[in-house]
């Protein structure tokens, strides 16, 4: 148990004092990332405590190195009047605020330092001050896109915070993150185009994905391509999947699903399968089944025998011999296929002692064993600790080696199957040689090239098709696997047009549209299509809705007052919109009383303000009874009728000028009409 310490700076000492103080409490007294920490070292070794999901048995490593250097093979290590307290900071905040990952945390360490350090300067953070942390945001914005930036510089202004808390500085410091966040909501444009490219899979990887599916040969293919299919019936996060029990489907009279343990602390659920894509996943899951049943033997092997190494039952007769020839150790190790000088080799590298009799090369069967023994995952028994999955109950284990295109998989050895393992057979490395599923049978994109997907590009892809086919908020939440609803935001990638297209479609359906477009005109001679292309030719987002207005004919002429405009549309589901609309409806009912009590004093124009807020209260009002109606369906598209301003064209087109003189003497004008002095004057 990790002990935690509150740190407590005194008022009496200088900032010098209170930093090296802290620095020794986080050095001698604090546990976080273990007791034995080597704290002084430049890299800590933090598996145990920071291993990620679906990582497998990957290192979990902290590098307190320069901005320039980090990621690089040979990283430089940070000067040394800051790396202590770079180190001490990072062992505190872990402490009371952990995070799993550290990454955005160290990057604003390293951007600091590297402004208390530019031209040469060696500083102690003593000396940080807002010019500083000014520049150490400047090199944040210059190194890493604008989302990266915005969140690095937040855990910069708590490093900021943190100092000025404990009187860290010599002169007071009070900083605030300068870098913003990225603007959210377009829709449209080139950088719109280039972030859906990148967040969705393309066109071609959807339509070779399924064919790979049916023609993959190779185990490695087949455990990939099926992975992928399960990605494609549900919002799933890679290591959800990773991390599933091989008894994980729920079989009901009519329904198929899967038991769920979310990523991100929700809840465990049994994820519902739809029943089009239930038989694919059914398959998917035969078939990975059928790929890691052996290495799932091999585990409940060493789990009843920890100490004794893992033979089939054909080479059940060598544990009895003290050496095994090279021939024999193959077979230990490989099986049936491996080259011929391979065993030698191998070994050789883990320092085995070899003893040749005659021209036979032989080797210790207890040193064979011992170096088997230790090859087995680090957490054995146990894939997921927090889980308690074990690796003989899990669905996603190999033998390993597996997915190595060039070297033999090992029959007594196992390990888990990890995200690099399925980005690498998505194309993450083609280019760089590495062999994909697509590549193995052929497949290339539209201009030859590799394809390349991300197994959270499935993720993104489903969202969007959730979105575009109004699914509720709540709903899309739900089948993520999301605890918060405005999480949704991130992974709508609804294109504009889609989103005009998606109106045009209810128009005349008075099922699924509410409002005057809901009817189409009885005398229209028209098809339906043509008539919404018409009505509907653009769209574009508002706080409550979509508004409908054709800007290439005229100007808005509400002025921005989108409730009392005709031309604007709400859809249901949309849980955010929902929210506005009723503080929108709050806020009016106040205006309207504020309007009354003027007009009930006399005050000069009260009744036209009061006549305004009565309209747009009662407006809002029948808006959100409608999105309150439970009979409305998710999904519905509402436009509420009202007083139109039409756009002058449409009144010149509508309304043909008459010079039909008038009948009465009340109905003519002293000052005739500019239109009608327009048409005396032509010829």
């Amino acid at each position: 148990m990790n002990e935690v310490l509150l740190f407590t700076p005194k008022q009496e000492l200088d900032a010098l004092d209170n930093l090296e103080g802290f620095i020794t409490m986080c050095r001698e007294r604090l546990t976080v990332f273990g007791a034995d920490l080597a704290f002084d070292a430049h890299i800590w070794d933090v598996t145990k405590e920071c291993a990620r999901k679906g990582q497998g048995t990957k290192r979990e490593r902290i590098t307190f190195c320069t901005l320039t250097t980090a990621g690089t093979k040979c990283p430089e290590p940070m000067s040394s009047a800051f790396r202590s307290f770079a180190q001490a900071y990072i062992r505190y905040m872990q402490g009371m605020r952990p995070v799993v990952g550290l990454g955005f945390r160290m990057a604003a360490l390293r951007a600091l330092e590297a402004a208390l350090t530019e031209n040469g300067a060696e500083r102690s953070p003593v000396k940080a001050d807002t010019g500083i942390f000014n520049r150490a945001a400047q090199l944040l914005h210059a190194r890493f896109s604008e989302g990266a930036a915005y969140r690095i510089g937040i855990q910069l202004q708590m490093v900021a915070d943190f100092l000025a808390t404990n009187r860290l500085t010599v002169v007071p410091l009070r900083w605030h993150n300068s870098i913003k966040r990225p603007a959210g909501g377009t829709r449209v444009g080139k950088e719109f185009d280039e972030q859906r490219a990148s967040k969705l899979p393309s066109p071609r990887a959807l339509e070779v994905l399924p064919k790979v599916f049916r023609l993959a040969v190779a185990p490695a293919d087949i455990l990939v391509s099926s992975i992928a299919a399960i990605l494609c019936s549900a919002p799933d996060r890679i290591n959800e999947v990773l991390t599933l029990p091989v008894d994980c489907e729920v079989n009901l009279a009519g329904a198929y699903g899967i038991r769920w343990w979310p990523a991100k602390e929700a809840d465990p659920m049994v994820k519902w399968v739809i029943p089009s894509m239930s038989s694919v996943v059914q398959e998917a899951l035969g078939k990975i089944r059928k790929e890691t049943d052996a290495a799932r033997k091999v585990a409940s092997w060493y789990e009843a025998n920890p100490t004794r190494m893992y033979l089939p039952a054909n080479l059940e007769r060598l544990r009895d011999h003290e050496l095994l020839s090279m021939q024999e150790v193959g077979k230990v190790l490989w099986g049936r296929k491996f080259a011929n000088g391979s065993p030698h080799t191998w070994c050789k590298e883990n320092s085995i002692p070899l003893e040749k009799q005659g021209r036979i090369w032989f080797a210790p069967f207890a040193q064979v064993e011992s170096v088997v023994l230790a090859m087995l995952p680090s957490n054995f028994p146990l894939l997921e600790p927090d889980k308690k999955l074990k690796y003989s109950e899990a669905l996603c284990v190999v033998q390993r080696n597996l997915f190595h295109r060039k070297k033999a998989t090992y029959v007594p050895v196992i390990e888990p199957i990890v995200i690099q393992h399925i980005n690498d057979g998505l194309g993450a490395r083609s280019e760089h040689g590495t062999q994909s599923i697509f590549d193995s049978l052929g497949f290339t994109d539209d201009t030859e090239k590799p394809i390349r997907m991300t197994t959270h590009q499935f993720r993104h892809y489903l969202n969007t098709l959730a979105q575009a086919g109004g699914l509720s908020q709540l709903d899309i939440a739900k089948w993520s696997g999301r605890r918060d609803i405005r999480q949704n935001e991130a992974y709508d990638h609804v294109s504009a047009d889609e989103m005009v297209q998606r109106i045009r479609n209810v128009i005349g359906d008075e099922e699924r549209m509410f409002g005057p477009l809901a009817s189409i005109p009885k005398n229209t001679l028209i098809p339906r299509d043509e008539f919404a292309r018409l009505k509907i030719p653009t769209a574009h987002t508002t706080d409550f809705g979509f508004c409908v207005h054709d800007y290439s004919m005229v100007p808005c002429q509400h002025h921005r007052d989108c409730i009392s405009c005709e031309e604007h549309v709400c859809i249901k589901g949309d849980e955010a919109k929902w929210a506005k609309l009723h503080t929108h409806l709050k806020e009016a009912q106040k205006l309207l009383a504020d309007a009354e009590e003027a007009v009930q004093k006399g005050y000069i124009g009260g009744d036209r303000w009061m006549e305004h807020h009565q309209l747009t209260t009662e407006r809002l009002y029948q808006l959100c009874e409608i999105l309150d109606n439970p009979d409305v369906p998710v999904g519905a598209v509402i436009q509420l009728s009202g007083l139109q301003i039409p756009p002058q064209i449409s009144q010149a087109e509508e309304q043909p000028l008459a010079l039909t003189p008038p009948s009465s003497v009340e109905e003519m004008n002293i000052t005739p009409s500019l239109d009608l002095l327009r048409n005396l004057l032509r010829d």
